[in-house]
């Protein structure tokens, strides 16, 4: 498979394209023959936060992943990472679903290990509820929610906002600022 690699913002040295290259040849141990479509790869860089972006068009799926990161080398094994997990999404539901010779079923390899344990556990397609939480919501203003969300350690926070008594969230964005969403 062809990767094109392109900067935004960001010069692509011959290190990166080697690194990129390096990397994302690990995704051919799940198919059974080379590939003959291109990847596009974009490497950028904005305020500090390096952004990776990879895009490998499929004969009936589009493989996608981005990742944002203080650093390239860590978005690039972050993007591998989730395309892995991606194209064994896939097949372990092509597994499940399409049986028959000449499906999409034959695009995937079946001798790999990774890919192999996964369709004996792993439902990740399945959209299914395995724990409810249940709790109160105390009334408190935005700062205390914030404050309530980095204490607990997650990346959002449902709380009663003490000024309006509607339930919002607050949650971190990427660029390390806070978001609210309220309830209309």
């Amino acid at each position: 498979m062809n990767f094109s690699i392109r900067g935004q913002q960001i010069e692509v040295t011959d290190a990166l394209k080697e690194y990129v290259d390096k990397k994302l040849s690990r995704l051919t141990k799940y198919f059974d023959e080379p590939l003959m479509t291109d990847g596009n790869v974009t490497l950028g860089a904005n305020r500090g936060l390096h952004r990776v972006e990879v895009t490998i068009p499929l004969p009936g799926l589009m493989l996608r992943a981005e990742d944002h990161s203080d650093d390239m080398y860590s978005s690039i094994d972050a993007v591998v990472d989730k395309l892995e997990r991606q194209i064994r999404k896939h097949k372990t539901k092509l597994n499940r679903k399409f049986r028959q010779d000449g499906s999409l079923k034959t695009l995937f390899s079946e001798g790999s290990g990774a890919a192999g344990s996964i369709a004996n556990g792993d439902m990740e397609d399945e959209l299914e509820v395995v724990r409810t939480k249940r709790f109160f919501l105390k009334p408190m203003d935005i700062e205390e929610a914030i404050l309530q969300m980095n204490m607990v350690g997650h990346n959002f926070f449902v709380f009663s906002n003490i000024d309006n008594q509607a339930v919002n969230v607050v949650y971190k964005r990427n660029d390390g600022k806070y978001g609210l969403i309220e309830q209309s």
